[in-house]
């Protein structure tokens, strides 16, 4: 439901607001208006500041409301267009020889979609696409539709970063907070309730899935690449609300990978997983073949396909295994069966 912000500061305290939308102080502190009396709706305590103080800014107090309107606006309904993208459609283009793709493919909420193909076939590329929402303007010359419409570029700026998460294969964090700090600064950014509690679900499933444990006080700078990915992986399922999830190799993170895709599948988004790893591929809904540079081909995953998964598990298992006594400097068994 949209929030009528122009109501909400002309009725609500600005505490009231404050506590229930923290990123409303942002704006505040801007204009350096954080003395503003926080018993009194924004308007009227608005009213009490001397003109001269908005000087320096060369705002009048019918422009800052104004603005705090809009400020909170785009904050807190810039999601409400998203829960409603349910389907995206890819129509072809043209591989690197030129050949048409000849395809159109509806992809809905709650699909995983494998990608395959040989290295440099253009998985990548494909991910590209999907990321800027293509508009027959990249080399590929695909498009992208929501709700099977083409998409102007007015709202291919107003959804970047918002209708797209992208985990890809090199994270490296920039800014020297903890672990706790950092999901407490997504959570507020992204307007969550009961910051405590998101913050502790995400770490506990982030642990989960990480090869070595790291602790809430663990700088983020020092997490390896795998716990970078997994701690990435928690944060996109429970505080992320882009529709559509875009995941690079994850099977080259150290995780657990299947775990991970399937938290992500809970949260009834379009998961996009481009892998060469077959149990990823075929617990994928239908998986897109890349060869030279174009998708060749669609495929459903087979009832026979699913099938194999349990004996390629029992598979990919002997060899984590064998991964695991590598790493920690244990003798390598022989006494594992294979299947034939």
């Amino acid at each position: 439901m949209k929030i009528d912000c122009e109501k909400l500061i002309r009725e609500e305290t600005l505490d009231a607001i404050l506590n229930e939308y923290p990123i409303g102080y942002d704006y505040l502190e801007n204009l350096r208006l954080t003395y503003l009396d926080r018993n009194k709706t924004f308007k009227e305590a608005l009213a009490e500041v001397d003109e001269e103080n908005l000087f320096d800014f060369g705002l009048t107090k019918e422009e800052v409301s104004g603005g705090f309107v809009s400020f909170l606006s785009k904050l807190l309904n810039a999601d409400s267009s998203l829960k409603s993208i349910s389907t995206i459609k890819i129509i072809g283009g043209y591989d690197k020889s030129g050949i048409p793709e000849n395809i159109e493919l509806s992809i809905s909420t709650g699909e995983i979609i494998s990608i395959v193909g040989p290295t440099g076939s253009g998985k990548s590329r494909l991910l590209e696409d999907i990321e800027c929402l293509a508009q027959k303007d990249t080399p590929t010359k695909r498009q992208i539709l929501l709700y099977h419409n083409a998409v102007d570029d007015e709202i291919r700026f107003e959804l970047d970063g918002k209708l797209i998460a992208q985990l890809s294969q090199n994270m490296n964090f920039v800014m020297d907070l903890s672990v706790k700090e950092f999901l407490e600064l997504h959570a507020k950014s992204r307007l969550k309730q009961n910051t405590d509690e998101i913050v502790k679900k995400c770490f506990h499933h982030a642990n989960n899935l990480a090869g070595e444990k790291f602790l809430l006080d663990t700088k983020v700078t020092q997490l390896s690449g795998g716990q970078s990915r997994a701690l990435m992986i928690a944060d996109t399922a429970f505080m992320s609300e882009s529709p559509i999830v875009l995941i690079d190799e994850i099977e080259n993170a150290g995780i657990n990978r299947k775990e991970a895709v399937e938290l992500l599948s809970k949260k009834e988004k379009i998961i996009f997983i481009s892998t060469h790893d077959p149990l990823l591929a075929l617990n994928a809904d239908k998986r897109i073949v890349i060869n030279n540079g174009g998708i060749s081909k669609v495929m459903t995953t087979s009832p026979e396909e699913k099938k194999s998964l349990l004996e390629i598990g029992i598979l990919d298992s002997i060899i984590q295994d064998i991964r695991e006594d590598l790493r920690y400097g244990n003798t390598i068994k022989t006494d594992f069966k294979i299947i034939k």
